[in-house]
């Protein structure tokens, strides 16, 4: 059984910056890539980033390139979503996802676990 529990998420205001961990269980974390996506109100769930299984390969959305930086800690079983210069935008809940496989990936289909979410707030 895996298990995926976000936290870090909070109100911030525009130009800050907040980290957001992922606590997985399961004794395979560290054979699959991982990923962060986030949904706004009324609008779909989206990509954000994602790292593969050994930390080698990462992606990011091209609108949060430069200020996001996803990291994992295989020996703890967390992955990491460092935030900067967050701006209104950024406000979504967030999502951390488990791979189907060892590699990065954007799309969301390719994550067959997902936590309950992060609430991330940005004010202006």
């Amino acid at each position: 059984q895996v298990q995926l529990v976000e936290s870090g998420g909070g109100l911030v205001q525009a130009g800050g910056s907040l980290r957001l961990s992922c606590a997985a269980s399961g004794r395979t974390f560290s054979s699959y890539g991982m990923g962060w996506f986030r949904q706004a109100p009324g609008k779909e769930r989206e990509f954000v980033a994602c790292i593969s299984w050994s930390g080698g390969s990462t992606y990011y959305a091209d609108s949060v390139k430069g200020r996001f930086t996803i990291s994992r800690d295989n020996a703890k079983k967390m992955v990491y979503l460092q935030m900067n210069s967050l701006k209104p935008e950024d406000t979504a809940v967030y999502y951390c996802a488990r791979g189907r496989a060892s590699y990065a990936s954007r799309e969301r289909d390719n994550y067959d676990y997902w936590g309950q979410g992060t609430q991330v707030t940005v004010s202006s």
